[in-house]
């Protein structure tokens, strides 16, 4: 069995098995699957799983949990903690995340933070608790009676830009890093490039976002189409632009529409393909990824989820993520090759993790807030996801009215429902029936825009921690006049 066709293992009963080949880009489905491999003990076979499915929803909580399991038990510690970490800065953290947390800070030699996070866990709705790891933490826990519920910590506000050079020379190497070395002799294993694509969507595909379309043909497009003007003023041709904004809203669709608009190749990279447990290997991977775009210019490489490989360096943990942001920045900087014809976008959901070093001018010197669609947006949305399905006459303008705030994944999670629906009534009578406006409204009332959650804490930072006015967008959008 191999992790590349993890459905062909004898842990998926047939019955997933044949439910995945009929519907093979159903990410709940795939995190369901993935949980039950998980459990019995198909760690490689779920992390495939788990990958699959964030590849179909990259905003999914449950299967970024399910993947750091995996990652945890395949001694991927490293890869686990940058995903986890992302699911327990949240008040609200669920308690299996913030558990498996503090498991990883106690092997990373922090037991303090360990004990923190476990009291969060022992304090989240509903509680956790493991009695082997409060054992190993015991040290560091508060005496009978429990603590009351601790607040969480908020997160510093972003800090002024600073070198890289602070951070380039460690004095010493954690122990942890020391114990983790490969012994003599060994090597890591080889890893593939990441796949190269020839999109065809362009802007044209787009509803809306035209403010977008038109800083990135400023910054990116015309410089490739039109070479001799730019090289005039001394432009070159490349650079980097940072996209954040909540969930999805269609960053990554963009970031593909860019490459299709001026038909240069596409590589999309997550986590999973930088992050390595081995020392330093992450780093020759990031390496291997930029020297894959540079051999296919002209080429987008895109990150998505760029605040797990660029978070802030002074909340490390340990000295080999710092390393990683390091050599992050040394190839934003074309230090050992030129990035000339290399056009890097990348996307945030929290941009205020990632270090301020990454907006320093000529690195993502462009920060683009890519806002929910408007209802001129959504209705064009709708009509895209509604081809293909039995609809009479849908008054796409009228339910674009009423789901406001609604991200361009809540419109197709609304689309779903109303199908649900629809397929019960069904089974009920062995008629198919058409989808109708109203059925459509209805599923609106019932679903609540995942926006919402995510301006709540953009808001504090736009309001509170904003002195260089990156998160301006985000107070206009909100309608909230500037401190």
């Amino acid at each position: 069995m191999s992790a590349e066709d993890p459905l062909s293992s004898e842990l998926v009963p047939a019955a997933l098995r044949e439910a995945l080949r009929l519907s093979p880009d159903n990410a709940p489905l795939l995190v369901h699957v993935a949980a039950q491999v998980l459990g019995l003990g198909g760690f490689v076979e779920a992390e495939a799983l788990y990958k699959r499915a964030l590849a179909l929803a990259p905003a999914d909580a449950e299967a970024k949990l399910g993947l750091a399991h995996a990652f945890y038990q395949l001694g991927k510690h490293s890869a686990a903690l940058v995903v986890v970490e992302g699911l327990t800065a949240p008040a609200d953290a669920p308690a299996r995340a913030l558990l498996l947390h503090a498991r990883l800070a106690l092997k990373a030699g922090e037991p303090r933070l360990g004990a923190r996070l476990y009291q969060r866990a022992r304090s989240a709705r509903p509680p956790a608790a493991d009695a082997h790891l409060e054992e190993e933490l015991a040290p560091h826990l508060p005496a009978a009676p429990a603590l009351a519920p601790r607040p969480a910590e908020r997160p510093a506000p972003p800090q002024p830009p600073e070198a890289p050079s602070e951070f380039q020379s460690e004095a010493h190497e954690d122990e942890a890093e020391k114990r983790e070395r490969l012994p003599a002799g060994d090597l890591p294993p080889e890893r593939d490039g990441a796949e190269v694509e020839r999109p065809r969507v362009t802007f044209a595909d787009l509803g809306g976002m035209e403010k977008m379309k038109e800083d990135i043909r400023m910054k990116i497009i015309l410089p490739l189409q039109h070479p001799e003007m730019f090289a005039a003023y001394g432009k070159k041709t490349g650079g980097g632009i940072l996209l954040y904004g909540p969930p999805g809203c269609g960053k990554t669709h963009l970031a593909r529409a860019t490459a299709g608009e001026v038909r240069a190749a596409f590589i999309a990279v997550g986590i999973s393909d930088v992050l390595d447990m081995w020392i330093g290997q992450s780093e020759r991977n990031l390496h291997g990824l930029f020297e894959q775009a540079r051999s296919h210019r002209p080429c987008v490489l895109f990150f998505d989820e760029v605040d797990a490989l660029g978070a802030n360096r002074t909340d490390m943990l340990k000295s080999g993520g710092r390393h990683l942001i390091n050599q992050f920045l040394n190839e934003l900087d074309g230090v050992q090759a030129t990035n000339e014809g290399v056009l890097i976008l990348a996307a945030t959901n929290a941009p205020w993790h990632l270090d301020p070093a990454f907006r320093r001018p000529g690195r993502f010197d462009r920060i683009l807030f890519v806002a929910p669609p408007d209802q001129t947006a959504r209705a064009e949305i709708l009509r895209i996801l509604l081809k293909g399905k039995p609809a009479a006459d849908v008054d796409v303008e009228a339910v674009a009215k009423k789901t406001d705030a609604f991200s361009g994944a809540d419109l197709r999670a609304l689309v779903d429902l109303a199908v649900e629906e629809k397929l019960r009534a069904a089974m009920k009578t062995g008629k198919l029936a058409s989808l109708t406006t109203r059925d459509l409204l209805d599923a609106a009332k019932k679903h609540r825009p995942t926006t919402r959650d995510w301006f709540e804490n953009a808001r504090n930072y736009a309001l509170y921690a904003n002195h260089s006015g990156l998160y301006d967008d985000v107070l206009e959008y909100l309608k909230i006049a500037k401190p």
